[in-house]
């Protein structure tokens, strides 16, 4: 008898099939069968499931004669069923990795509940993830398992079969059944939740619930949805059937109103013509099924009012009342948009006629600050007689709108207002790491500082045009009017100059002087990484692995190569992972063993790099930026040429790697289990990849462009060699090499390499 028999029927899905059954057959745990219900489908579904139970013994295929239906379909599942619990999951879904053995871990962890709830996220044809809103339903809030009297809130989720765990003897002790026509699941969820006698919850990510762009059930109009109208015929007379249940009316009262209006509002759902017929009938239903009791939230008292009463008229009245007002406030906000556009341009053309102010500053950049913030930290330490400002717009994290990495200071400008106008157009120094505004006139006597996100390793600038799927919309012309107007370009060693000037050709002056971005690596103490630590979760004496995979511009979905939850199950609870896996609309986490720490978010990654003891990672630049700290540094990654077809690098990191490299997760966990990712060949390595892209970064970077930039001075501070340099100490070294204490700035040696002599 298999702990898990998932049962996924099949009608017209053959362009996602596959996936589906695989994301199940690769489940780590593999105590399943996978019953595959071939509803008489007329593409090539019934082939498909053939080939996978010809290459796989836990794969049962199942022909039905005729087609049946969603909710038949998986009745024909359930009776061949022979496992402890009963999963379902759709031909066009997916499991998400891990999954099956998560569920099973809570399971046993509460006693095998009749009923597991577990998350999902909407994964659309674009490639964006969306994470269930209200996912916090599923965070545990006292003993498990429960009943659902003591958290009535689950019915507030998605009411779908398939984001639950059933254990088969309670579905077959209790008759439950699917009936057929649409929305099969109501009169399926809501008595299966109401009866269940214990009730668990899983806040993690089991499954992948596909947006089709065209084709899904429910985007498809047809007036097969008025089947919700019997659907809830059927979860009232099951309340009949069970007096004990009664008091759950009110709510599925309010539940079938909430229903209907989305039914009768969605414009993909009813044909055009029926919608009066619609509301008829669900005046007639809501009179039979009153049930007053349930608060009804404000924002949705209108509708329920008029889908209760069947006020069609009423509500397309109020609709084209609505759009009319829509488009009012559309018209005045443009021309207003206008006029103020109109004024401000005025504005900057009266302030660029003033004096310049040889005092300020204006720095922009991405959401960690990065160069621009070391700079400006920088600015008040050797030149403070200048005054800085930044350039942000409202939602930029940290105090006021500023990089959280930036030093206290005068409030954000805003883009677009007049005071950001006006800094634009007459501070003597604009810092950034990121395009200038477009609009913007470089006047004469304005030094433009531009410092680069990074050391390359991909192709950038105008070696991605012959790189389409690495470039996409980057406006090329644009890109060079703000070269154009660029004074010094930062550049942290020889490679990132040579890359730098052929990718983005100016006539700036390049400053070899190190990365601006990594001096906050160099200038922490054991106490400031003891303390991101802390504030990261990071258990104390653990090794936290930062784990950073590259954006692939040749997949549309962007899930990282490695399971994160798979390794550190691996390697056992010394190991946390610091996951920074989640690109903009990429997949939402998926919760798990509370090893594997999500970090996507976290604004400044400088953090990330001090509060972790080694480096996991493919292609990515932070690579470059991590070897000046001189931890282990371990690349896996096993489609280089994919890759390297798509964006073009500069450097080929497997013939000159930082550190050990492995071909995949499964000698990545024999490197870790063996220790070579920290041995005497891994640090090796480093050392010469530090050497040769790390020779400036000792902490003075900053200080070196501004003494350069604004002061004007030739003999610029030492640098101190990288095998001369103290890394800061990892909180978790006890576990690696020796830790070593952090040198201050004045105190450091002085070596016989200065900037200065590099020209």
């Amino acid at each position: 008898m298999p702990r898990f028999s998932v049962i996924v029927p099949a009608y017209q899905v053959q362009a996602y099939l596959h996936e589906c059954l695989e994301s199940v057959l690769s489940q780590s745990y593999t105590d399943l069968e996978l019953i595959a219900v071939d509803d008489c489908s007329p593409d090539a579904c019934g082939a498909v499931i053939d080939e996978f139970a010809a290459r796989d013994p836990r794969v049962r295929a199942v022909h039905l004669p005729r087609n049946t239906g969603l909710g038949r379909a998986r009745n024909a599942g359930t009776e061949r069923a022979t496992g402890d619990y009963l999963v379902f999951l759709d031909g066009d879904d997916t499991l998400a990795p891990g999954a099956l053995l998560a569920i099973a871990d809570r399971l046993e962890e509460t006693g095998d509940p009749d009923v597991l709830v577990y998350d999902y996220a909407r994964t659309y044809w674009s490639g964006e993830a969306v994470r269930n809103r209200i996912a916090a339903q599923l965070a545990e809030r006292g003993p498990a398992p429960f009943r659902l009297v003591d958290r009535p809130g689950l019915l507030d989720l998605l009411m779908v079969a398939w984001n639950k765990a059933y254990r088969r003897e309670f579905v077959e002790r209790a008759g439950f059944a699917f009936p057929p026509g649409y929305y099969e699941d109501t009169p399926w969820t809501y008595p299966v939740l109401m009866t269940a006698e214990s009730i668990a919850t899983l806040d993690r990510v089991c499954v992948h619930y596909r947006q089709r762009r065209a084709g899904g059930i429910l985007r498809t109009v047809s007036e097969r949805h008025f089947d919700v109208f019997d659907q809830y015929d059927r979860v009232f007379a099951y309340l009949d059937e069970h007096p004990g249940l009664k008091h759950w009316r009110p709510v599925l009262f309010r539940r079938m109103v909430d229903h209907l209006v989305t039914v009768y509002t969605r414009r993909d759902r009813l044909p055009r013509g029926t919608h009066a017929a619609f509301l008829r009938r669900a005046r007639s239903h809501c009179r039979r099924h009153y049930a007053p009791g349930a608060p009804v939230p404000a924002r949705a008292r209108v509708h329920h009012t008029l889908v209760r009463f069947g006020l069609h008229r009423t509500y397309r009245a109020l609709r084209l009342a609505s759009a009319l007002r829509r488009g009012a406030a559309r018209l005045i906000g443009r021309t207003a948009s206008a006029l103020r556009s109109a004024a401000l341009l005025l504005h900057y053309r009266l302030q660029r006629l003033l004096p310049l102010r040889a005092d300020r500053a204006v720095f922009t950049a991405r959401a960690d600050g990065g160069g621009p913030a070391a700079l400006e930290s920088a600015f008040h330490a050797v030149a403070p007689h200048i005054r800085t400002t930044w350039a942000a717009p409202p939602d930029h994290p940290g105090r006021a709108g500023r990089p959280r990495t930036a030093p206290p200071g005068p409030p954000r400008l805003v883009p677009g207002t007049a005071a950001y106008w006006t800094a634009l157009a007459r501070s003597a120094y604009l810092v950034s790491d990121t395009g200038l505004d477009p609009r913007l006139v470089k006047r004469e006597g304005q030094v433009v500082v531009r410092t680069q996100r990074g050391t390359p390793l991909g192709h950038t600038g105008l070696d991605l045009l012959e790189r389409p799927a690495a470039a996409r919309d980057t406006d090329f012309a644009r890109l060079l009017e703000d070269v154009d107007r660029w004074d010094y370009v930062v550049t942290a060693n020889r490679h990132s100059t040579l890359a730098w000037e052929r990718a983005y050709p100016g006539r700036y002056t390049t400053l070899e002087y190190g990365q601006p971005r990594t001096d906050p690596l160099h200038t922490a103490t054991a106490a400031d990484v003891a303390g991101l630590r802390e504030a990261l979760g990071v258990p104390e004496g653990a090794v936290a692995i930062l784990y950073a995979p590259a954006h692939r511009d040749y997949r549309r979905t962007q899930r990282p190569p490695l399971d994160p939850e798979r390794v550190v199950r691996r390697l056992g609870p010394r190991f946390v992972v610091l996951a920074r896996t989640r690109p903009p609309h990429g997949t939402p986490p998926a919760g798990g063993s509370g090893r594997v720490l999500d970090v996507s978010a976290h604004p400044d990654v400088a953090s990330l790099c001090l509060a972790s003891d080694v480096l996991v990672t493919d292609y990515s630049p932070l690579m470059f930026d991590y070897a000046g700290l001189d931890r282990p540094i371990v690349l896996c990654a096993d489609d280089w040429e994919a890759y390297e077809a798509a964006r073009g690098t500069y450097v080929d990191v497997r013939a000159f790697p930082p550190g050990a490299v492995a071909d995949g997760e499964e000698e990545l966990i024999d490197l870790f289990v063996t220790g070579h990712w920290r041995g005497s060949h891994s640090a090796r390595r480093r050392a010469a990849f530090r050497a040769r892209f790390c020779p400036y970064d000792d902490g003075r970077a900053a200080e070196r462009v501004v003494r350069r930039v604004v002061l004007g001075q030739a003999g610029l501070p030492l640098v101190v060699p990288p095998h001369e340099r103290r890394p800061v100490p990892a909180a978790g070294a006890a576990s690696g090499p020796p830790p070593l204490a952090t040198v201050p700035a004045q105190q450091r040696p002085g070596g016989p390499l200065t900037v200065t002599d590099r020209f």
